[in-house]
């Protein structure tokens, strides 16, 4: 599951307990409502991060093992569809939230969990462990259509997109930073996230209209907008 709190303008959205945060459908539902609170609260001035407890996993994807439980190749399949498109809502609500919001890993983030990762403003993640990993190509598994938009839109080298979706490339911090894929590394979780609070409260100081910023993200992103259903709001210039 994850919890939401408020500290002063920066809102920490935490996946909680120590294993490695699969997005069941109820953390996926889980992370729906707590994004709704955050889009809700939000203030000019405000920031997310995203964050995960413990020191092994940010997130590691879809509940896998869940879907395999149901014993039928056929329900295993219906489950694992149920979880790609009950998470699609989850890139659109990051992709609308009215503020900048910066993902913190505190270890591995693989497949659904790079993703989630990805739509992100800001990452940030460690450098002496952890790494980023799609492992679909490994999995046998073909990627869902926002996925790979959200590959294309978010990674601007075509050969790290070859290497992270054909390649299956376990990418660690110092590596992801020369992919321009994260924006910094760091030596342990915890300044990992110190790192993150020190950028959400530069950017928070800013106090920018988050109704603006958030237009100004999604059209940064229109193909990926486009796969997610968002539509663009017409906001009138305060002059």
């Amino acid at each position: 599951m994850c919890t939401l709190e408020k500290r002063g303008n920066l809102f920490f959205l935490t996946l909680t307990g120590d294993d490695d945060h699969r997005l069941s459908p109820a953390v996926i539902d889980s992370l729906i409502s707590s994004l709704s609170q955050v889009a809700s609260q939000a203030t000019r001035g405000s920031a997310l991060i995203t964050t995960a407890q413990g020191n092994r996993f940010f997130s590691n994807g879809f509940d896998l093992a869940w879907a395999q439980s149901a014993g039928s190749k056929s329900v295993a399949t219906d489950r694992l569809h149920q979880m790609v498109v009950s998470f699609k809502p989850v890139v659109g609500a990051l992709l609308s939230l009215p503020m900048p919001t910066i993902a913190a890993l505190p270890g591995h983030a693989a497949a659904g969990g790079f993703l989630f990762a990805l739509c992100h403003d800001y990452i940030l993640m460690r450098s002496d462990r952890g790494v980023l990993y799609m492992s679909e190509v490994d999995l046998g598994l073909p990627f869902p259509d926002y996925f790979t938009v959200a590959m294309r839109s978010k990674i601007g080298s075509v050969s790290a997109r070859r290497d992270v979706m054909l390649g299956g490339m376990k990418i660690r911090g110092e590596e992801a930073v020369r992919m321009g894929i994260v924006d910094s590394a760091h030596d342990s979780a915890e300044s990992t996230v110190e790192a993150a609070v020190r950028l959400g409260e530069k950017l928070a100081s800013r106090k920018w209209d988050g109704e603006v910023y958030a237009e100004i993200r999604k059209g940064l992103y229109p193909e990926l907008c486009g796969v997610l259903g968002l539509a663009a709001k017409v906001i009138t210039p305060k002059l």
